[in-house]
């Protein structure tokens, strides 16, 4: 049997018993009057997973705890499609070679992590000012220009760690300036329709951004050096085979898995500032007051916090954490004016997959966009189709998230913990 028809025929067999299963689980669950949040999404994968059987058995049960079953019944639609995949091309390079798949499952955790990364000072700034910021890419592109500035321009051959930090107090001096000048008005009553104006101000501020870039460092593309080399190191020494290899740009795991340098930096990064934003966001009374202003903005001010501080500090270290993964990610790719276009494209499909406003689901958001992108990529012949496809992998799973779960997939633990915030 041909690869197009063995495939596609399951493919198209499950997205029909996919929907099928979303509207009648949804009506089952609206006729015993149960929780309908996460009905669609259940239904959904009962019918891709298992058929008419799965919506059946749901139909019968009607369970009221779902979590597990909706992730398992996930796993399983994953697991379906990819052995369908081998048997119907067994020639492809995701059939034949492990370590490939191997590569191009440690490539996407690791660009996921920076993804997830950016995500979350997107998701900051929403759960506390209830804006989204559409000059997030704009800050992004902000961080790369800056280090590069600092480390090749203006003062050559410094440390690039002074650079990525002078890139983050850049950004942040700027956040906060442009929250306290633009955005305060509409916490006062001075903005009759606040959302609408949250997004025209943050619009005006990514164009303003992209365009005073572009007329004082002019359009051509810039790259800063690596900031990190690996010596060469091998072991076992001499082992045949060599299980962990590094050489100045590369790490090698078990001869196949290759991770460059500048993205394995900047995910290690990555982790270690998600872990101190955690503990600065649980353990001090300043990532206290940041939460009780997310819950309750009224109650907040009432408790003796300044809710207008609050608001400038998240969207300052919003924007400083979105510059932080450009001053990352300028040593591994060429930075220009617009760079930031895709990577914010990128984190609001992240944002609406983990749910508006929740920094975990942001982050595992981001690790599950890497994932999809790096399996999508890699499993396409043609590289340079592969890589044209790239953005449409993030605009298939928004789609599919808003279809299925519009509330993400932490969204409704935000929703009741943000009620009577605006």
């Amino acid at each position: 049997m041909d690869f197009p028809f063995l495939f596609y025929g399951v493919v198209i067999w499950m997205i029909v018993w996919a929907i099928i299963g979303s509207i009648a689980t949804k009506r089952r669950y609206l006729a015993r009057d149960l929780d309908t949040s996460n009905a669609n999404f259940l239904g959904a994968m009962a019918g891709a997973a298992l058929g008419p059987v799965g919506i059946a058995a749901l139909w019968a049960k009607t369970p009221t705890k779902t979590g597990h079953l909706t992730l398992g019944l996930g796993l399983l639609t994953v697991l379906i499609v990819a052995v369908t995949f081998s048997f119907a091309d067994p020639d492809n390079v995701c059939v034949t070679s492990g370590g490939f798949v191997a590569s191009q499952f440690v490539n996407g955790l690791i660009i996921g992590i920076i993804y997830g990364f950016m995500a979350l000072g997107l998701s900051l700034i929403f759960s506390i000012l209830g804006v989204v910021s559409f000059a997030h890419g704009e800050f992004y592109m902000i961080g790369g220009m800056s280090v590069y500035y600092i480390t090749a321009v203006w003062f050559p051959g410094v440390s690039p760690l002074i650079g990525v930090m002078g890139a983050c107090a850049i950004a942040f001096v700027l956040g906060a300036v442009f929250e306290r000048l633009m955005l305060t008005p509409m916490y006062h009553g001075k903005i009759d329709r606040p959302v609408e104006y949250g997004i025209l101000v943050t619009f005006g501020l990514a164009f303003t951004l992209q365009y005073f870039v572009q007329a004082t460092a002019g359009a051509n593309p810039v790259k800063a050096q690596r900031f990190l080399s690996f010596p060469r190191w091998s072991f076992p020494e001499g082992g045949d085979p060599v299980w962990i290899k590094t050489s100045r740009g590369s790490l090698t795991l078990f001869e196949q898995v290759s991770i460059s340098s500048p993205r394995l930096t900047a995910a290690i990064t990555c982790i270690l500032v998600l872990l101190a934003l955690l503990y600065l966001l649980h353990r001090t009374w300043t990532g206290k007051a940041l939460r009780a202003v997310s819950q309750d903005r009224e109650g907040a001010a009432i408790a003796g916090i300044n809710p207008d501080r609050m608001n400038m500090l998240a969207f300052a270290l919003g924007g400083m954490i979105a510059a932080l993964a450009g001053a990352l990610l300028v040593q591994a790719f060429s930075w220009l004016p617009q760079v930031g276009a895709i990577p914010a494209m990128r984190s609001f499909v992240i944002v609406v997959l983990g749910g508006l406003g929740s920094l975990p689901g942001a982050f595992l958001g981001g690790i599950m966009v890497g994932m999809v992108e790096a399996a999508g990529t890699g499993c396409v012949p043609d590289a340079q189709k592969a890589a044209s496809y790239i953005p449409a992998y993030g605009m298939i799973v928004l789609t599919l998230t808003l279809l299925l779960r519009p509330t993400g997939m932490f969204g409704r633990r935000f929703a009741s913990s943000t009620h009577g915030q605006h």
